[in-house]
């Protein structure tokens, strides 16, 4: 049975966001997804619920760094499991600014010019000349502590160090502060993972062990009544969380943010429904799913959050 009728919207110079998230559910299309989703991640805020927010690399680099922040602060989220260019851009953005450019740029001039592009976010070369300045001693100091260490320990080095050099905007210390630990098994696939091979030319004994942060999100998983997860965007970082809670059950909650579709059968674009035919989430388990742009929705998903702190 249909919860709601459609309504009209009429926006004017005083409608508020609030007023916006309000009305979503009888919008229809995607905003009564993004009402949906809104709700279940109340549900996930109010219940004694592990909350992971996973996401990819690339909405580091955008405004929505301070979004992940907020939901950090805030006590929503619980773990963190992201990609290595995630790691890397908000290293990088503790020293250097990102340039707002355009998605139709030459990328040939723009190559010539040692300036790289994320679609229209620009980033010069000289921001990963900082990263490697920056992350030299760092590996150094991992090394001296332990030869062999996992993506976990170096991050939490990596927020300590930022924390010391004051770098209160960083989304590594705000999760060190709010004691959430961040997972990112695919570290070494980011400029991260290129400096540590550099390292590891003068240092021959050094490793870095992927499977080394596995017996503590396993830990987090079976010790957690509920578990749910907020999952922006897909591949490893939704792979990973997914699969982790596979061995309890699977989650309880989920909310995807996502463009990718499922008919070519990829786990980026693999809808819940697939994840229960897995036992990542469970039989009875509940879901949403916000198609569209994540630096679009996000920041309306969150506030409705945020308000419920």
């Amino acid at each position: 049975m249909a919860k709601h009728s459609v309504i009209d919207v009429h926006m004017n110079g005083s409608t508020t966001l609030e007023e916006c998230l309000k009305n979503s559910a009888a919008l229809g299309f995607q905003a009564t997804n993004l009402d949906n989703a809104a709700q279940l991640l109340r549900r996930m805020s109010e219940e004694n619920c592990t909350t992971f927010l996973t996401f990819t690399g690339n909405l580091m680099a955008t405004g929505l760094r301070g979004t992940f922040i907020d939901l950090v602060k805030s006590g929503f989220v619980d773990v963190v499991v992201t990609t290595g260019g995630a790691i890397d851009h908000d290293i990088i953005r503790c020293f250097e600014e990102y340039p707002l450019g355009d998605f139709n740029l030459d990328d040939v001039e723009l190559h010539k010019k040692n300036i790289n592009r994320i679609g229209n976010i620009l980033v010069p070369n000289k921001c990963y000349e900082r990263l490697e300045k920056a992350l030299q001693p760092w590996l150094l100091k991992a090394y001296k502590k332990n030869k062999i260490t996992n993506p976990r320990d170096f991050i939490q080095l990596v927020g300590e160090e930022l924390k010391r050099k004051g770098k209160k905007d960083s989304f590594i210390v705000s999760c060190l502060d709010a004691g959430v630990p961040i997972f990112s098994p695919g570290l070494i696939d980011s400029a991260i993972g290129l400096q540590m091979f550099m390292f590891k030319q003068n240092h021959r004994d050094f490793s870095l062990d992927v499977t080394g942060d596995m017996q503590a999100i396993f830990d987090l998983v079976f010790e957690s009544e509920r578990t749910g997860a907020l999952i922006v965007g897909g591949g490893i970082s939704k792979h990973y969380t997914l699969g982790v809670n596979l061995l309890r059950g699977g989650l309880d909650y989920s909310v995807y943010v996502t463009t990718a579709a499922e008919y070519d059968g990829s786990l980026s674009g693999a809808a819940p429904k697939e994840a229960k035919s897995w036992g990542k989430l469970k039989e009875r388990g509940q879901s949403a799913v916000v198609y569209g742009d994540a630096t679009i929705l996000l920041p309306i998903l969150s506030s409705a959050v945020l308000k419920k702190q």
